[in-house]
């Protein structure tokens, strides 16, 4: 299966909403997702459907959002069972559509991360921004099998959680798990982990056919349950500077994002990166080749599809977005 392209016009409604879904599907969900492909395409010939996401604001318009709420409501399979859900049940999916926003959240991610999370002095206090419902703020409750057959467990045996993960040239295994001793995260619209519809949410966030990430996401939800990570409710701009005045001064602090960025206009990425450049710690970005051009301001050099792992502010690997391999970043981005 083909890994998304991530396309910051398209999930920032800066397009024509039939060049937003025509892109969507030509660029994104194309390998990656048939149904999505096949939704996609034929919203950008459908004027009636148009007519009903050009009355959603720029920001609502995603299509990985309506797509889901659709699905939330009732929507599977063929265009004809999607276009029909659209039609009959409008108000309650555009009900969703305003309530809601997309909060893919990915443990598997934690696998690309744990590289450079444990090359840091130890102990750790996370933040992570963008959290969703905080599963990447547990990195040291999953299991990991690297493909160099490094295997890593909590200490109390292996998870429910077990992320496989192919390390590619110039990255060095992790020999342990973090310590972390301290976590916390942020979001507009933090995931309840104990609440049924938010957890259903997330499941249907998943693209259609990627079964292995629901699963994955089932298990993770249930590790959180038993000892749930705080995130707090707020723009990561202005909660960011308090939070991070929370954390132990005898732990390394690290703040960190994963496909986050590309949602905020360009003034509050901006803000951002001055902002987490002028705390104590150490910041890890994990974002698509063209959302922090400031970083990496070449993004055609990086393979099609992966993001930028960035560590204060200097690209230090491409990974696959969802966690499935991670590679030493290659000239111009060679430390």
């Amino acid at each position: 299966m083909a890994t998304a392209v991530m396309d910051t016009a398209v999930h920032r409604g800066e397009l024509p909403p039939s060049e937003v879904y025509r892109r969507f599907a030509r660029i994104e969900a194309h390998g990656s997702s048939e149904v999505y492909e096949d939704w996609a395409g034929n919203i950008a010939e459908d004027p009636e459907v148009l007519e009903l996401v050009a009355g959603l604001s720029r920001s609502k318009r995603q299509p990985n959002l309506v797509f889901a709420a659709a699905r939330f409501h009732g929507a599977e399979g063929t265009y004809a069972s999607f276009r029909s859900a659209l039609m009959d049940r409008w108000d309650a999916i555009r009900e969703t559509i305003l309530a809601r926003s997309t909060q893919t959240n990915e443990a598997a991610r934690c696998a690309v991360l744990l590289p450079f999370l444990t090359e840091l002095p130890q102990p750790l206090s996370l933040i992570e921004v963008g959290a969703s419902a905080g599963l990447c703020l547990v990195p040291d409750r999953y299991s990991y099998r690297y493909s160099d057959g490094t295997h890593l467990d909590p200490a109390g045996g292996p998870s429910e959680v077990v992320i496989d993960c192919r390390l590619g040239p110039g990255v060095e295994p992790p020999q342990v798990l973090p310590e972390v001793v301290w976590r916390a995260g942020i979001d507009l619209s933090p995931v309840d982990v104990a609440n049924p519809d938010d957890c259903t949410w997330l499941e249907t966030l998943i693209w259609p056919g990627h079964d292995g990430r629901r699963d994955r996401l089932r298990s993770a939800l249930a590790i959180a349950r038993r000892e749930p990570p705080r995130v707090i409710a707020g723009d990561l701009n202005e909660a960011l500077p308090a939070l991070a005045a929370e954390a132990p001064v005898d732990a390394t602090l690290v703040v960190f994002h994963t496909a986050v960025l590309a949602y905020l206009d360009q003034a509050a990425r901006d803000g951002f990166v001055e902002l987490v450049n002028g705390l104590p710690g150490h910041w890890i970005s994990n974002e698509g080749p063209g959302v922090l051009p400031q970083l990496h301001p070449l993004p055609e050099s990086v393979p099609r599809g992966e993001f930028v792992i960035a560590v204060d502010g200097t690209p230090r690997a491409t990974a696959d977005p969802h966690g499935r391999s991670v590679t030493a970043s290659r000239p111009p981005y060679a430390t």
